[in-house]
């Protein structure tokens, strides 16, 4: 984490409102306040649709706040966040490209020769892993393999900030915990700025540099940021075992507990109400 240089994202009382069908305005994340330094990872943690994935759309400039701003590298937000990469849950590969071409395609599209972006996206399928992998078409691979081609497909650009929405969760365990540490390596050789929304607990605290914890919705607040003591590097598979891991996973499941408690509430009472 580089403290010299501006911070990489800054949300800054930023409240994101919708207007719902009935003309009523759904206060979805109120006067969130957050700061991530250039080199951090932060991971955000919250209950089901408290505002996680809301707030990473703020930070890639597809949302705008209806109060409140949103800084990139000390600059204002007011378009899409040039800066930064976005790994999406789904997977956002061209079913008739390649893996090659799913990896070059993003530096073509910015005006690079197709024979230099292939080349470059060769580099990066070796890079995570997947060198001889790069004629198979995305239905050839495993659902492991294609969120590494994602990856590779993100990091060719390059870009300062990386925001990541459950990019692992439709994974099994072990392949999670393979794709955490192949991102720590990845993401240890140049540390670009992280944002990680992750249902899971125990990823985050692997995974991050901080954790922050969001409040049950609507109105969902930034109601804990957690540093993480853990050394670096990091196997994340070995560091679940380490004392200080569980003493931090119990104080912050402490809080995150009840706002779990309560979302699944809120969820039951809407299921209810709409029956």
């Amino acid at each position: 984490m580089d403290t010299a240089k501006p911070a990489a994202v800054v949300l800054e009382d930023a409240t994101v409102a919708f207007r719902l069908a009935d003309a009523r305005v759904y206060t979805a994340v109120e006067r969130a306040a957050l700061r991530i330094e250039h080199g951090e990872f932060v991971a955000i943690v919250g209950p089901t649709g408290c505002g996680k994935s809301t707030l990473l759309n703020v930070a890639a400039g597809l949302l705008k706040p209806v109060s409140g701003a949103v800084r990139i590298f000390d600059s204002a937000l007011t378009g899409l966040n040039r800066e930064a990469g976005y790994l999406f849950q789904a997977d956002a590969l061209f079913p008739w490209k390649t893996a090659l071409d799913n990896v070059a395609i993003g530096l073509e599209v910015s005006g690079v020769a197709r024979a230099e972006a292939l080349a470059r996206a060769q580099g990066w399928l070796a890079s995570v892993g997947l060198g001889a992998f790069g004629g198979r078409y995305p239905h050839m691979l495993s659902g492991g393999q294609r969120k590494r081609v994602g990856l590779a497909q993100v990091l060719i650009r390059d870009p300062r900030i990386l925001l990541m929405d459950e990019p692992f969760g439709p994974l099994d365990a072990q392949t999670r915990q393979i794709m955490g540490n192949l991102l720590l390596e990845l993401w240890s050789a140049d540390r670009k700025a992280v944002l990680f929304v992750t249902h899971d607990l125990e990823e985050a605290i692997a995974l991050a540099d901080r954790v922050v914890i969001m409040s049950a919705g609507p109105s969902a607040r930034i109601i804990g940021d957690w540093r993480v003591p853990l050394a670096r590097p990091r196997d994340i598979m070995e560091v679940r075992l380490e004392k200080e891991f569980h003493a931090l996973h119990r104080e912050i499941w402490s809080v995150l507990k009840d706002e779990v408690l309560k979302g699944y509430a809120q969820a039951s009472q809407a299921a209810e109400g709409a029956a």
